[in-house]
């Protein structure tokens, strides 16, 4: 009869398992994720744990989110304002960190001092000044990353290398701001070697502004097809959505 029991158990809990993975195949996703950057870490000789998971659930829903939540993720990226304002309370109850990461319009940015934690896409002054003002008292500074157009792409955001310093040392100023690092998406189609030449760039203009006294922790770069490339270069934050949540429509 123990025996019996025992093998019930065994089988019940494998089925239990399938069913939940079946439920939630989002959960298996990042699993795999997980996975391949703690291959990445191990293989590059970075610190066991220092690269963390963004989750970027711009087009998902607010159930989506859950789900990925209930794996321990708690941080989230969200590139279109309204679309985020709208999950935003139907996922209250599980505390999340909310990262934008998306281009930010003037009009937008009361809204976005106020309902993020971070924001990863600041390349300009005038902006950073807005959030700066209308970032809520209450609220602990908003986290920065400035924007890097590392690849010189003319369609694309970001600050270049050689005005960083400069917009660096106006925003570290701002009062209601706290800047911690460097973010960038590199060309598309790119090779490996070129794409560990951009992170490495990256890191290094990182490095320069740490030895100007700037204490920034964050380097956040490297996708679902790039992270491996970019933990290499030493990346702390990785922004994955297709990995996670799957192809978008």
């Amino acid at each position: 009869m123990l025996a019996f029991q025992a093998n019930f158990d065994t089988h019940f809990t494998a089925y239990s398992s399938q069913q939940v993975t079946m439920q939630n195949p989002i959960a298996d996703n990042i699993t795999q994720i997980r996975a391949r950057i703690r291959s990445a870490e191990k293989k590059f000789d970075r610190i066991p744990g220092i690269v963390q998971l963004i989750a970027v659930s711009k087009t998902r829903a607010a159930n989506e989110l859950r789900k990925a939540a209930q794996t321990g993720i708690k941080d989230f990226a969200e590139n279109y304002l309204q679309e985020a304002l709208t999950k935003q309370p139907a996922l209250a109850d599980l505390h999340l960190t909310w990262h934008f990461i998306g281009p930010i319009q003037s009009n937008k940015t009361a809204d976005i001092a106020t309902h993020f934690d971070w924001v990863q896409s600041v390349d300009r002054l005038k902006i950073a000044r807005r959030l700066n003002e209308q970032r809520p008292q209450h609220l602990t500074p908003l986290n920065i990353c400035l924007q890097v157009n590392i690849s010189n792409e003319k369609t694309k955001s970001g600050v270049s290398l050689s005005e960083l310093d400069q917009l660096a040392l106006q925003i570290s100023q701002l009062p209601r701001l706290k800047l911690r690092g460097l973010m960038a998406i590199p060309a598309p189609d790119q090779s490996e070697s070129a794409l560990r030449s951009d992170f490495a760039e990256m890191r290094k203009a990182l490095n320069k502004l740490n030895d100007q006294g700037f204490n920034l922790d964050t380097l956040s770069m490297g996708m679902t097809n790039d992270l491996e490339c970019a933990i290499a270069e030493g990346a702390t934050m990785v922004r994955i959505g297709t990995a996670i949540f799957g192809s978008r429509d």
